[in-house]
């Protein structure tokens, strides 16, 4: 499917202090876009960035018929423009899309729209260590009526963020408050789509963690309040000895991009790796015992965040006396060291972008 190229520079540049911005407040000013109708998509362009035009009525805002990713593009010291894993978001939105009953997205017009992009957006990209470009690919329902049911008319769109940093800490042990009371989903839920109403789940529990002092939530899962599933932005990984224990997929886990990597590079560096339920009283046990050591989120935005403390039922559990841990530390290196080229990529990770 061709796309067309339809936009006017504005004449805005890439803020040079990118990393003194809040995450995912500035935009590039162009955007992809694309509109489904009469069963198929149709005409995808990547024009100025700018408002659509939805009804009132629409049905995305009354409910919640709508998905999005994360992904990230990066700048290389040699002027290398590439993408980290693409062809794994294009495949996990359509998954999405499925789950919220909307139409999955022809992968071939996703990469194009995503590359196409990215190249037009290359002189926004940041080039500093820690910064890159944030992708967000979206859909929304938008057809123009009151009544729960799926929709026939789609935006699909793209825009790109220059990001530094997405926590304040930056690579720095961050404080985790889990959650007793609140769920986020249940197994048989959305909890493995990248949809919206997930995340509007937390924010009762995160305004209530930020309150006590702590960076983001731990959420159990929705039955019993006792198996650990994942913290509102992440995947979650526990270190035992040699070897990496994360929560299995069990349907109200997203099935993370950045999950998925860490796995595959803890195993190259010798770790084991087991992926089963967890109880937060093993957790919090394993600290107390000193045989849990590190813990650590990993996602699109923060790649790895070290987690030094972990607050549940009125007490702080501390790892490592709160310092990041040097497994840790090698998975983040060796995960960022090839989104920015500093070291070999051995896995097939990155997808280099040139459209001349």
């Amino acid at each position: 499917m061709e796309i067309k190229i339809s936009y006017k520079k504005d004449n805005r540049t890439c803020p040079v202090t990118v990393g003194e911005k809040r995450f995912g407040t500035c935009f590039t000013d162009k955007m992809f876009f694309a509109e489904y109708k009469d069963g198929k998509w149709q005409d995808p362009v990547v024009k100025n960035f700018e408002p659509f035009t939805i009804w009132p009525s629409a049905l995305v805002l009354h409910y919640a018929q709508e998905i999005f990713e994360g992904q990230k593009a990066y700048k290389w010291s040699d002027g290398s423009i590439v993408m980290f894993r693409p062809e794994m978001n294009i495949k996990r939105f359509n998954r999405s899309a499925e789950r919220m009953c909307m139409p999955t997205v022809d992968e071939e017009m996703f990469m194009k729209g995503l590359e196409m992009l990215v190249w037009e957006d290359r002189d926004w990209i940041p080039s500093e260590d820690a910064h890159s470009l944030y992708i967000r690919p979206a859909m929304i329902a938008v057809d123009p009526l009151l009544g729960v049911r799926s929709g026939s008319n789609y935006y699909f769109f793209i825009v790109d963020s220059p990001a530094g940093p997405y926590f304040p800490e930056g690579f720095n042990p961050v404080k985790i408050w889990v959650s007793d009371t609140y769920v986020r989903t249940i197994r048989g839920g959305i909890g493995e789509a990248k949809t919206g109403a997930n995340y509007a789940a937390t924010l009762k529990a995160m305004s209530e963690a930020r309150a006590k002092g702590y960076s983001q939530v731990l959420w159990l899962d929705g039955v019993e309040l006792k198996y650990v599933e994942e913290i509102s932005t992440m995947n979650i990984f526990f270190v035992e000895g040699g070897k990496l224990i994360t929560p299995n997929l069990s349907g109200g886990i997203l099935d993370g991009i950045t999950r998925d990597s860490v796995i595959t590079a803890a195993k190259d560096l010798g770790l084991k790796v087991e992926e089963r339920r967890i109880t937060i009283e093993e957790v919090c046990n394993g600290i107390n015992s000193g045989k849990i050591t590190e813990c650590f989120g990993s996602g699109t935005a923060c790649v790895i965040s070290p987690v030094g403390q972990l607050g549940y039922k009125g007490k702080d559990y501390v790892m490592n006396g709160s310092k990041t841990g040097p497994i840790t530390q090698k998975i983040y290196d060796v995960i960022t060291g090839i989104q920015y080229g500093k070291i070999k990529d051995k896995f097939g990770w990155i997808r280099k972008i040139n459209t001349k």
